[in-house]
């Protein structure tokens, strides 16, 4: 028994800024002290709040230090592990309250929040099944392959609501009974963890943190269906992630909960991972079974759908991480209780991996129908350097902009596809005024670009004319003419595209172009960048009443195209200047102005 447990985020965020060693310094200065029998450190997955990384709680006191570096470990280890005395400074300033520490659950990132997928990340070693079976894990396939049959199961996954986190939002229980309903020799469960979008960690912090829900969640739908062999594709990428999860696989064998006659009920189920090496094409659900297959990962017609006819031919149902670790929380309390929350055809929560010009990146779990607002403003704490909320990207390349006049949006399945976005996986970059719309509509299109897998004409063409259109905007070479041409171009290629990649590819076009048309139409007509973004299209220039002459500017100029004498006002070659921004970074009065 142990009076305190000291717990270390291990996830990749917390990994990168170096908590890893801060573990080992921890160890060491407990071992010092002659604490091992009385501290317990464990390294848990991500805790959601990546911003204050890397994150140290100390339970029973609940105390959360942030941004700790493995010189305040000794500190912490001396003070508060063995004298008792909490050290304020490094807490968390949000959890400090005059004399006391206010939960970690009070605070404005995780008070609204409602943990379902994330449940046990931040809570358990991920790499002791000892410890997820102490949260009631394993406790739902018990009660599945004891008390439950097939059918009673889809029905149960079917009346919770719960549709698949990955993308489109298909609700999971005719997802299931569709693949039950096909008569098969074999029969397959697959888990897509490649998590391709920029700014997407969702399934990556999940398995990082609890990758034995995946292993439950998959063998319950093994049973469901009638399947006995199950594939996780997961990025490369994702090393933690991976190790993890082969731990777990190989724990949940070792203690009978893979393989052979799971929980002396007849059934059989075992899982094997698969690498993906990096393709977005491979998160569509047929080009993922081909790449399983050892094929080139490319989409396939559908019909026939996977559950008919998917993994070697066989019927196949293929969910993402966050959508399996809702299954075993819906078995255990009932569908009654999933469907209580969220929005009427949007039920439960969702993940969001919240960043870009936001204070509190991260990862959050909200109830569906939880407003944009609530997320920017409240959980996310805000935009940085007083900055304006200017637009949300939600669904990655395949998704939309929001507009800040639509930041009142209830965020769920339908009203993302009303407002011209998608739920996706769950990516959110959020951004300020700074954030030129026309260059964030290019960034997409160029990751599409590079990303198409090329089997269809309309995604392998039409993306790279879209992209030089977009690229001719920014550069101020471009009519409005040309941007008719763009929205048309974007409707044929979601029309004709072979799949749903290629579909939604033209989204963030289509939707910058419905909201931020003024921006699109100051790139052309006026050839300036309102955020003053696009390179091509600035000029700099110095403010004469405000340049001190103190020729700091002159000298930084890598190319001689400022000119001036010393306590005289300075002037800018437009001719010469090549527009690297040097001159105004190092200005220290102001006086350089972007236009």
């Amino acid at each position: 028994m142990y009076r305190s447990h000291v717990l270390v985020c291990g996830g990749t965020g917390c990994t990168s800024s170096g908590s890893q060693q801060i573990i080992q310094t921890l160890e060491q200065e407990i071992a010092k002290n002659g604490l091992e029998n009385e501290i317990k450190v464990v390294k848990t997955g991500c805790f959601g709040l990546c911003a204050l990384g890397p994150i140290m709680i100390v339970y029973p006191e609940g105390c959360f230090y942030s941004a700790v570096k493995p010189e305040d470990v000794p500190e912490i280890v001396s003070e508060h592990l063995l004298k008792g005395r909490i050290v304020k400074r490094l807490l968390y300033s949000e959890t400090v309250e005059d004399n006391s520490v206010k939960s970690l659950n009070e605070t404005d990132f995780y008070k609204k929040q409602k943990r379902i997928a994330l449940k046990n990340c931040g809570v358990i070693n991920p790499e002791n099944i000892e410890e997820y079976i102490g949260v009631d894990g394993y406790a739902a396939l018990g009660k599945v392959l004891t008390e439950m049959t097939p059918e009673e199961v889809i029905k149960t996954v079917k009346d919770s609501g719960l549709r698949g986190r990955g993308g489109g939002g298909f609700p999971t229980g005719v997802k299931w009974s569709f693949a039950a309903a096909n008569q098969a020799d074999q029969k397959y469960v697959c888990c897509n963890a490649d998590e391709g979008d920029p700014g997407a960690f969702m399934d990556r912090s999940i398995l990082e943190g609890d990758p034995h829900v995946v292993i439950e969640a998959m063998t319950i739908a093994g049973y469901a269906i009638g399947a006995n062999q199950g594939y996780v594709y997961i990025r490369a990428e994702y090393p933690i992630a991976v190790k993890r999860l082969q731990i777990a696989i190989d724990q949940a064998r070792e203690y009978g909960l893979l393989g052979k006659n799971i929980f002396d009920s007849g059934f059989d189920f075992d899982i094997e991972i698969r690498l993906g090496a990096g393709a977005f094409v491979c998160g569509e659900e047929t080009a993922l079974m081909t790449s399983i297959e050892g094929h080139r990962g490319e989409p396939r017609p559908r019909p026939p759908f996977p559950a008919v006819k998917g993994l070697f031919g066989k019927p196949t149902i293929l969910n993402n991480v966050e959508t399996w670790a809702n299954i075993p929380q819906i078995i255990l309390n009932g569908p009654e209780w999933f469907a209580s929350m969220g929005t009427e055809k949007s039920k439960g929560t969702k993940v969001f991996a919240v960043g870009g010009k936001i204070h509190n990146t991260g990862l959050v779990e909200v109830p569906m129908g939880t407003t944009l607002r609530e997320i920017v403003e409240e959980i996310g704490g805000g935009i940085p350097n007083g900055k304006k909320f200017k637009a949300a990207q939600t669904g990655g390349p395949s998704g939309g902009c929001i507009p800040a006049s639509l930041i009142d949006t209830p965020i769920d399945y339908d009203n993302l596809l009303a407002v011209g976005s998608m739920m996706g996986s769950g990516g959110l970059i959020i951004m300020d005024e700074d954030t030129c719309m026309v260059d964030i509509a290019k960034f997409f299109l160029e990751f599409t670009v590079d990303e198409s897998c090329g089997k269809c004409n309309p995604c392998r063409i039409g993306t790279k004319r879209m992209y030089e259109m977009l690229s001719n905007i920014c550069k101020g070479n471009a009519t409005l003419e040309d941007l008719d041409k763009l929205e048309q171009l974007c409707y044929e290629i979601k029309a004709g595209s072979l799949c749903a990649l290629g579909q939604s590819a033209p989204n963030p076009v289509l939707s910058t172009l419905k909201y931020f048309r003024d921006e699109y139409v100051a790139h052309v007509v006026e050839k300036r960048c309102p955020a003053g973004v696009c390179k091509d299209l600035l000029s700099f220039e110095i403010d004469a009443d405000k340049c001190k002459g103190c020729t700091l500017c002159a000298r930084q100029c890598p190319v001689g195209a400022i000119s001036g004498t010393v306590k005289q006002p300075h002037v800018i070659d437009k001719n010469k200047c090549i527009k690297c921004g040097a001159c105004m970074e190092k200005c220290r009065f102001g006086a350089i102005v972007k236009k």
